[in-house]
């Protein structure tokens, strides 16, 4: 099993995170788009990846906005794992968010 870290920690070397309004240990980021085309495309290579490499986000899209929670269930926490994904959120929306 994967260790859990420490959110502060995580979120020092995150600047666009925070800690998730949420009762289990996450993080969290809110992304905005031009339209909805724009955000379903972040949403779908994203998707790609996370499928890839079996670690998924739990996500809502309402037009042209997505939500993201990132924690390992399994650890109870965020782990190297949901750090990697937000890395990989974060190269992904460059010259795509508003």
């Amino acid at each position: 099993m994967t260790a859990a870290l420490d959110v502060t920690k995580v979120l020092a070397g995150l600047p666009d995170w925070r800690r998730a309004d949420d009762p289990r240990p996450a993080i969290a980021r809110t992304l905005r788009f031009a339209d909805f085309n724009a955000a379903f495309g972040f949403m779908t290579r994203v998707a790609l990846l996370a499928d890839k490499v079996d670690h998924h986000p739990e996500w809502s899209n309402v037009y042209n906005r997505v939500e993201v929670l990132l924690t390992t269930h399994d650890a109870d926490g965020v782990t190297e794992r949901d750090v990697a994904m937000a890395r990989f959120i974060d190269a992904a929306v460059k010259g795509l968010v508003e």
